[in-house]
C-alpha cells in the first residue's frame, strides 16, 4: 500500500494512523480487545499489534470494519473520518495531540487544554448529570463516561507536558451564558448546587482573564463579542501535516457526549476555508489586556 500513480494528490495510508483509528474505534465501541480478537478469530496479542500499526490483512481490517460499525475507508483515513462516539472521537484526539505543534482550538466558553485543575475535578460530575435519568441504556451512558475520563486526563498531561502552540477562539455570548447558568450538565439542579457551579464558572473566566492579561509563551487567546459557529472545531499542525477536526461533542458547560457525528480529515479545501475563518475571527477578537477587561466586565454582571 502507498501512493498511487497521482503522487501527491492521493492519500498515503499511514500504519500508525491505521492502527491509531482501529484502538479508538475499539475504545468507542465498549467491547474488550478479547472480545474483538475471539469474535474476528484472531489473538489479543495480534489485535495489538494491529494497534501499533504492523500492517494487517485487507480482509481481517473489513472484519473489524463491521465489527466496530465504521467503513473500511474511514478505518484507512481515506478521505474523511467519520466518528459517532464520543471516546472514540476524544481518544483521536488524544493521538493527534501527541505529534502536534500547534493546536486551533473552537469548542465552547471553555477549552480542556487550557481549563484549570478545578475544571478537571469537576468534569466527571457534570458530564455524569448531563446523562438523563429517564435514559433507555443510561447504564451504558456512564460506563462511557468513566471510559472517557482518563482519555481527557490524558490529554490534558500531554498538553502540559510538550507545550505546543495554542490559539483559542471564544464566544463573548457563550461566555456570557456559561456566567449565568454556572458550571453545569443541566439546568434543573438544585439551586445551592447552582449556586456553586456559577461560583465555579466565575473563578473559571478569571483564570481565563489571568491568562490574557499575563499573555504565556505560546498560547494565544481570543474573545469575538457576539456568536461564533455552534460546531466545535480544532486544527493541528504536525511536522508534515494539517489535520482539522469537526465535532458535536461538548465538554465542561452544558455538555454533550451522547449523540453526533464528528469527522476527522486533512482535505485541503476544508483546511483552508477553516483556517480562512480563524483568520477573520482572529481579527475581529479581542487579545490580551483588552480581552481580559471585556472578560471581568462580564464578571461583574454575573455576581455571586
Amino acid at each position: 500500500m502507498g501512493q498511487g500513480p497521482a503522487a501527491g494528490r492521493l492519500t498515503v495510508l499511514r500504519f500508525d494512523d491505521i492502527g491509531d483509528r482501529l484502538k479508538a474505534f475499539r475504545l468507542g465501541s465498549g467491547l474488550t480487545a478479547d472480545e474483538i480478537a475471539k469474535r474476528i478469530g484472531i489473538s489479543r496479542t495480534a489485535l495489538y499489534r494491529f494497534e501499533k500499526g504492523e500492517v494487517a490483512k485487507i480482509e481481517t481490517l473489513e472484519k473489524l470494519a463491521e465489527l466496530l460499525d465504521v467503513s473500511v475507508p474511514t478505518l484507512l483515513g481515506v478521505g474523511v473520518e467519520y466518528v459517532s462516539q464520543a471516546v472514540s472521537f476524544f481518544e483521536r484526539l488524544r493521538q493527534i495531540e501527541e505529534t502536534s505543534e500547534h493546536i486551533t482550538v473552537l469548542a465552547g466558553p471553555v477549552s480542556l487544554l487550557l481549563a484549570s485543575n478545578a475544571f478537571d475535578d469537576a468534569l466527571e460530575d457534570v458530564l455524569t448529570e448531563s446523562i438523563p435519568a429517564d435514559l433507555a441504556d443510561r447504564a451504558a451512558a456512564l460506563r462511557e463516561i468513566a471510559d472517557l475520563m482518563p482519555i481527557l486526563r490524558a490529554r490534558k498531561a500531554t498538553y502540559r507536558t510538550r507545550k505546543p502552540g495554542i490559539l483559542n477562539l471564544i464566544s463573548g455570548a457563550e461566555i456570557d451564558r456559561f456566567l449565568r447558568n454556572g458550571l453545569v450538565g443541566r439546568l434543573d439542579l438544585p439551586e445551592d448546587v447552582r449556586a456553586r457551579r456559577r461560583a465555579r464558572a466565575r473563578a473559571e473566566a478569571e483564570h481565563l482573564a489571568g491568562m490574557m492579561a499575563d499573555a504565556p509563551i505560546g498560547v494565544q487567546i481570543g474573545i469575538v463579542p457576539g456568536t461564533l459557529p455552534h460546531m466545535s472545531f480544532q486544527i493541528f499542525r504536525q511536522p508534515d501535516r494539517k489535520i482539522l477536526a469537526l465535532s458535536p461533542f461538548r465538554l465542561g458547560e452544558q455538555p454533550n457526549v451522547l449523540g453526533g457525528i464528528a469527522m476527522i480529515t486533512s482535505a485541503p479545501e476544508a483546511l483552508s476555508l477553516h483556517e480562512r475563518a480563524v483568520e477573520d475571527m482572529w481579527r475581529r477578537a479581542l487579545k490580551g489586556q483588552a480581552a481580559a477587561d471585556f472578560l471581568r466586565q462580564l464578571i461583574a454582571r454575573h455576581p455571586a
